[in-house]
């Protein structure tokens, strides 16, 4: 008779989670932004001619006057005390796509042997993290330990809270003793600056008043998958790499389309309030919830805000988005496939550009074919796509992003853009000599008298686009939801400031010559389209007869990271970000030396988990399971029992097992030799050796996950893990 091996219990998974959030207290106007220190507390505290300087680099990006640093040291680390703060750190983001902090406490010994609360203008305005200790990708050697945080201004600070303690979190650059920037904002920041600068040359030309500066806005749909904590802790695999290495497909999946947009269950839909509630706090402007494709798979989506701070919210995000989900006995799960067979999870990147009067210079207004402004910028992000189809797709290379790039759930590996009807029709206008006129979307009515006739778009949406235009802003769709999505608005923000350069270069050459204004327009976007229209595609990007007409095209098809690294570092690509002040060569050697090593580093420990799960829990249970079969058939024989139907299963599940251990030895090879000493030789060997190697266990291990006696199997199933709520 079999006995339970199991180390988890699938019972406990739906009980019921005792919390202490109250949802009377949940009055969003009343909380939002309660813990962060906002533009009216300083204006509020500070002398007025402090802040006046202070309001200058916030709002007018001027630089920073020092002297302004100690007065808000003081008032900032009052706020911070009043809301019951004890230390402060400096709360920076650093090239692992995660988020990094060291605490200090606010308390300094006095001479009469008590103690005061201090923070002086230098520490808000520097600190000393070990810069060796980080990824630098060759920048920082680990003799050379000094890098320092340097305050951001521009977004604020706020409060982290836990049961036993709060702490004055300020956001921070980080950079290298030698100013080389060893984070993502940085580049984040300069390349802000690089595309107001290239866009206001060109706002000046249309008539848009009052603008002095030009920003990108940026909202972030954030997908993920939640999970009972119960089977998590029974998966090395998911505690090590975020994924499940193994696991077969159960009956049921996302086959019957039941779970998208479906009613929340009632534990999930608690979760997500009380992490809205801390949002909201923190004055994250989350608009959006619900549930995703796949079973097991949620979203939540904010309004936009400018692409620094947004940045520095979808941390926050992801980070609260984990702690709130481990007070209902749940872990959220951001990795772009944590389970195979399903759709895995995206970070759509919705990115804009507007004025600091307010102008959406990508809306289209009522007529899109006679807005000059419109026809400019979008035609501009329309060459910037085509020009750099390879360093978006850098933008989004990871290991984890490979696992759904391509696949039919996610936007394909090609970089295109899809427009639709309305804006494909104007900018076809274009090319042919002019736009005359642009396609309305009227009325849709449904056939039933009390349901209202009602305004449709224009245009329908495109969801296997990797870089669709919706309305009055571009989605970057191919981002993955593990990934920082800094760097992808680096490289918006770059090659959009290229682009409207080359635009404007052209306009104001023409205009030089005396060519009247509309004429000069006219022939800049017409020679434009027409040199970058092969970016634009409408149809299905996951069709077959896509990747045939791409490669006539003349587009990139890079379907994995190691495809797409070398890219990065090409002489166009360091011209670029070097001309515009965002990135050096070296720091851009760096970053794709660091892309390499984390590659690298990921499938090694995801291999050597694999290897350690089939040698340790998967061979033992096959082996228990086989051993009780072969004793049953032995018994049956020798009291006259006809024993057919255990052979066979004895004999299904010894063949996959003697086939499992087979291909373990294998990635067991292949994992040891490592392919070189270089990184990029590892790297390589990680892609061509070690991951079919992988992939060759895990179809064994699967195939006897569905011949072992479910008490026998060692792990939480696909079946528990994405249905148990």
């Amino acid at each position: 008779m079999s006995k339970n091996y199991r180390r988890f219990n699938p019972i406990l998974a739906v009980r019921q989670v005792e919390t202490s959030f109250n949802i009377k207290n949940f009055n969003i106007p009343k909380i939002f932004g309660e813990k962060t220190l906002q533009l009216d507390t300083l204006k509020e505290r500070l002398p007025k001619a402090v802040w006046k300087d202070l309001k200058k680099t916030i709002t007018d990006n001027e630089p920073l006057n020092i002297n302004v640093a100690d007065s808000v040291a003081v008032v900032m680390k009052d706020w911070a005390m009043e809301h019951g703060a004890t230390h402060y750190t400096h709360w920076f983001q650093p090239l692992t796509g995660s988020t990094a902090e060291k605490h200090d406490s606010f308390i300094t010994p006095n001479k009469g042997g008590g103690a005061i609360a201090e923070f002086s203008g230098k520490e808000l305005i520097q600190g000393e993290p070990d810069a060796s200790s980080f990824p630098s990708g060759g920048l920082r050697p680990t003799f050379e330990a000094r890098g320092y945080t340097v305050w951001d201004p521009t977004s604020p600070a706020f409060i982290a809270e836990s049961e036993n303690g709060t702490v004055l979190c300020i956001p921070t650059a980080f950079a290298s003793w030698t100013g080389e920037a060893l984070d993502h904002k940085t580049p984040l920041l300069r390349s802000a600056e690089a595309l107001s600068h290239s866009a206001m040359r060109a706002v000046k030309h249309f008539n848009i008043t009052n603008a002095k500066r030009v920003f990108s806005t940026v909202g972030c749909e954030q997908e993920y998958f939640l999970i009972d904590q119960e089977f998590y802790y029974s998966r090395p695999d998911l505690i090590h790499s975020n994924r499940t290495l193994i696991g077969a497909k159960p009956p049921k999946g996302q086959e019957m389309e039941d779970h998208y947009f479906g009613s929340i269950p009632d534990r999930v839909l608690s979760f997500m309030m009380e992490a809205e509630y801390e949002l909201y706090r923190l004055g994250v402007p989350v608009k959006t919830r619900h549930n995703e494709v796949a079973p097991g798979q949620y979203e939540i989506a904010p309004i936009f805000e400018s692409a620094n701070v947004a940045a520095d919210h979808q941390q926050l995000t992801m980070i609260t988005l984990k702690r709130v989900a481990r007070k209902y006995g749940l872990v959220c799960i951001l990795h772009e496939k944590p389970f195979a067979g399903v759709n895995g999870s995206g970070k759509h990147t919705n990115w804009s550009m507007s004025t600091d009067s307010g102008v959406n210079l990508l809306d289209p207004g009522e007529d899109p074919h006679s807005n000059m402004s419109f026809l400019f910028f979008s035609t501009a992000i329309v060459k910037a796509v085509h020009d750099y189809q390879d360093l978006l797709r850098v933008s989004v290379a990871a290991a984890g992003n490979d696992h759904r790039l391509g696949a039919n759930e996610a936007p394909p590996a090609i970089i295109s853009i899809f427009t639709g009807e309305q804006l494909a029709d104007v900018l076809t206008q274009l090319q042919n000599g002019g736009a005359k006129s642009s396609k309305k979307g009227g009325l849709l009515g449904l056939g039933v008298n009390v349901l209202p006739h009602f305004p449709k778009d224009a245009g329908d949406r495109n969801r296997t686009s990797p870089f669709a235009f919706t309305g009055n802003k571009f989605e970057f769709r191919a981002v993955g939801s593990s990934q920082s999505v800094s760097f992808p608005i680096v490289v918006l923000n770059t090659i959009a400031s290229a682009a409207i350069d080359e635009m404007t270069d052209a306009l104001e050459a023409a205009l030089a010559e005396g060519v009247d204004f509309e004429s000069a327009l006219a022939k800049v976007l017409k020679d434009t389209l027409k040199a970058a229209s092969s970016i634009i595609f409408n149809g299905d990007g996951y069709s077959d007869d896509w990747q045939k007409q791409a490669k006539k095209r003349g587009l990139l098809n890079l379907k994995t990271t190691m495809e797409s690294i070398p890219y990065l570092s090409s002489k166009k690509n360091i011209e670029l970000f070097e001309k515009y002040h965002v990135l050096s060569e070296r720091e851009v050697e760096s970053r794709k030396e660091i892309m390499l090593e984390q590659y690298f580093k990921t499938i090694n420990i995801e291999a050597e988990t694999t290897e350690m799960m089939i040698r340790t829990m998967v061979i033992p249970g096959a082996v228990r399971y086989l051993n009780e079969l072969v004793a049953l058939s032995e018994r049956g024989k020798s009291v006259g029992l006809t024993v057919d139907g255990s052979l066979k299963t004895a004999q299904e599940v010894n063949e996959a097992l003697n086939a499992l251990v087979l291909s373990l030895n294998g990635l067991t090879k292949q994992n040891a030799e490592l392919g070189g000493d270089e990184v990029h030789e590892k790297a390589h060997h990680m892609e061509k050796n070690v991951i079919p190697a992988m992939n060759n266990v895990r179809a064994y291990a699967d195939k006897l996950e569905k011949l072992v006696a479910d008490d026998y199997w060692p792990l939480p199933t696909y079946r528990e893990m994405l249905f148990v709520r």
